[in-house]
Order: C-alpha cells, then sequence, then structure tokens
C-alpha cells in the first residue's frame, strides 16, 4: 500500500518502506541530468568538439563573459548551426511525447496509454504521405508541408475521435479507445492507399518510410523559436490540470464527489496532450515508446502526483530521446539508424522489464 511518498508492502509479515526523495531534489537531479545530455550530445558526432570549448563558445554567443575567440570558426558553425538545433529539437520531442503519456494515462487510469492511443500517429503519417503526394511547396512559420501536414493531421485524428465518441454530455473513456482504435485504422489504411496507388518517385518513397521510421529533422532555429513557447504554454497548463487528473485516480464518480468537472478536465487534458503530440511528430515523424515507458518509468521514481509526475516526465523524455537521438548519429557513423527504430528496440524490452520488476509496486 501507499502512504503519503512511503511505499509499504508486506513481506513474510514484515513490511518494507522505500521512501521517495523529495520533489525538489528529484526535479533537481533531472534538470541537471537533461543539460549535461544536451551539452554532450551537442559535442560529440562526426566533428567532435571538446565539451570546455562547447561550454566557451555558449558562453561568447550568450553574452555572459566576454571572452576572447580561441576557437575555429567551423566548430562554432557546427555547434551552434547544426547540432545544437537538433539535439534542442529531440530534447522537445522527448518532453512532448512523456508529457502526452502522462496526461493520457491519467485520463484512462491506464499504464499501457500513450501519446498515440486516441489516432494521433495515424492521423500524422496521413498528413505527411499527402503532403508528400501532392508535392506541395510553401513554407509557414519556417515549416514545410510535411510537418504542417503531419501537425494538422494529429489534431484533426484527436477530434475526429472525440467527436466520434461523444454520448450526449459525456465521453466514456471505453468509447474514446475504442473510437481511437477504430480511426487508426482508418486513418492507416487511407494512408497505405495513397502509398501504394500514389505516383511517387524512389526519393519521395525514402522519405516517407524515413519519416515513418522516426528522426528528428530541424534546417535551423526558426522552428525552434516558434515550437518553444508553445511547448512550455502546453507543458504550464497540463501541469495547471494536477489536481483534477489525481482526482480522476479514484474514478470518474469519486472525482465528481470531490467537485471535479470531469468531462471538462478529461477534455482540456486530451486537448494538451494532443497539441503536444501533434508538435512532437511535426519534427520527429513517428517515434514509438517514449510516451509509454518514460511516464511509467517515471511514476516509479515520483509517485503519482501529476503536480510533480508531470515536469519530471518532460525533463526525463527530453534527455532520454537526446541521447537516443545521439546514439542514432553515432552508432553506425557515418550513417544514421532512425531514432523511432532505436526507442522500439531498447524501450520495448525495458518496459516488459519494468513490469516484472515493479510487480505490486506499481500506482497509478
Amino acid at each position: 500500500m501507499r502512504l503519503g511518498g512511503v511505499i509499504t508492502r508486506p513481506r513474510g509479515g514484515t513490511e518494507l518502506r522505500v521512501r521517495r526523495p523529495r520533489p525538489a531534489v528529484v526535479l533537481g537531479m533531472l534538470a541537471l541530468a537533461s543539460v549535461l545530455c544536451v551539452l554532450v550530445a551537442a559535442a560529440l558526432g562526426s566533428a567532435r568538439i571538446p565539451l570546455g570549448r562547447e561550454v566557451l563558445i555558449l558562453l561568447h554567443t550568450l553574452g555572459v563573459f566576454p571572452l576572447q575567440q580561441t576557437w575555429e570558426e567551423a566548430d562554432e558553425a557546427i555547434l551552434l548551426q547544426l547540432r545544437l538545433p537538433r539535439v534542442l529539437g529531440a530534447f522537445i520531442v522527448g518532453a512532448g511525447l512523456a508529457s502526452a503519456g502522462a496526461l493520457m494515462q491519467g485520463v484512462f487510469r491506464n499504464p499501457l496509454a500513450d501519446p498515440y492511443v486516441l489516432g494521433s500517429s495515424a492521423g500524422a503519417g496521413l498528413g505527411a504521405v499527402l503532403a508528400m503526394a501532392l508535392s506541395l511547396r510553401f513554407s509557414a512559420l519556417g515549416f514545410g508541408p510535411v510537418p504542417v501536414f503531419a501537425f494538422l493531421g494529429a489534431l484533426g485524428a484527436l477530434l475526429l475521435v472525440y467527436a466520434l465518441a461523444r454520448v450526449g454530455w459525456r465521453t466514456p473513456t471505453t468509447h474514446l479507445l475504442l473510437a481511437g482504435v477504430a480511426v487508426s485504422s482508418l486513418l492507416a489504411s487511407g494512408m497505405s492507399f495513397v502509398m501504394l496507388f500514389g505516383r511517387f518517385a524512389q526519393s519521395q518513397l525514402q522519405s516517407i518510410f524515413a519519416w515513418l521510421l522516426g528522426g528528428v529533422a530541424l534546417s535551423g532555429w526558426q522552428e525552434l523559436r516558434v515550437l518553444s513557447p508553445l511547448l512550455v504554454l502546453a507543458l504550464l497548463a497540463a501541469w495547471a490540470m494536477a489536481r483534477p487528473l489525481d482526482a480522476l485516480a479514484l474514478g470518474e464518480e469519486g472525482a465528481a464527489h470531490l467537485g471535479i468537472p470531469v468531462e471538462h478536465a478529461k477534455l482540456l487534458a486530451i486537448a494538451v496532450a494532443a497539441l503536444l503530440t501533434a508538435l512532437a511528430v511535426s519534427i520527429s515523424g513517428l517515434v514509438g515508446f517514449v510516451g509509454l515507458v518514460v511516464p511509467h518509468s517515471v511514476r516509479l521514481l515520483v509517485g503519482p502526483s501529476h503536480r510533480l509526475l508531470v515536469p519530471s516526465c518532460a525533463l526525463a523524455g527530453g534527455a532520454f530521446l537526446v541521447l537516443i537521438d545521439l546514439l542514432g548519429r553515432t552508432i553506425l557513423a557515418p550513417g544514421e539508424v532512425p531514432v523511432g527504430l532505436l526507442t522500439a528496440l531498447l524501450g520495448a524490452p525495458f518496459f516488459l522489464w519494468l513490469l516484472r520488476r515493479s510487480r505490486g509496486g506499481y500506482v497509478l
């Protein structure tokens, strides 16, 4: 059983007490780990930049200290124009997917829920394939047609699922799950139809498969200037919903008895999760298991309170995907392994290990 921040489990007539660390300590450690992961990932690659030199370049660029330039301009260009935008993009993707996964698991009261459970992945895939099939050429806020269509497809799929699952003034979670499965299958069939009968060049087919396998694709800082404020606003909204999400763990009737507007809370949580997921897939394609494994792992560390769980998931998810992206860039250099492939290869066994190890100790 769980009492406050302490877990007790009966074991042979005795109790095992596991005391979780303080919230400030957890967030501080995760923030420090995230910064270190970003710095290390930005320093490593085909052209390695010493960590000390990287820090000097960043301090000089930010204007923190007036430093005399002692590094090569090529190192500064590689770090600031190529590597750092990609690393920060990977952090945004991981933070968004992990936070969306925590919201979905809270709404459905199910540790197997993930950001794609309501069809956002199929909607994003169909949008991206349509953008490539139509050979569109435009730019919106620095984003090309593929990320824009993927973003709209993910949001559109979630809106469709919510509309289909609504029964009067209520939206039962069972109906949401069933509608999500049906809409996902329908949109995935549409994507397959377009790929099968569309007239694609070989390079377009390669781009489609690369997008479906997942990978952070940023061409500069403009996308980050748009995505970062939206991510922060969505995370603040998710954090503000901590009390309703905690109450939903008691069931919808229990939450209603506590004065929580259940339907409003579910709609807002799903909308925020949809925005976080759409932001992530717009620049990464379909990256799986992040929104499933990271919230589950973090919940075992910090407990079920969403006031601590949401920011912890954002930091842990961002650091996790930064490391996965680094592994994909370096393991078969100069080639790259798709990020989505690595998250599946590493995430599935790790998730099974967690399930075996956490018998009886998981608290939703």
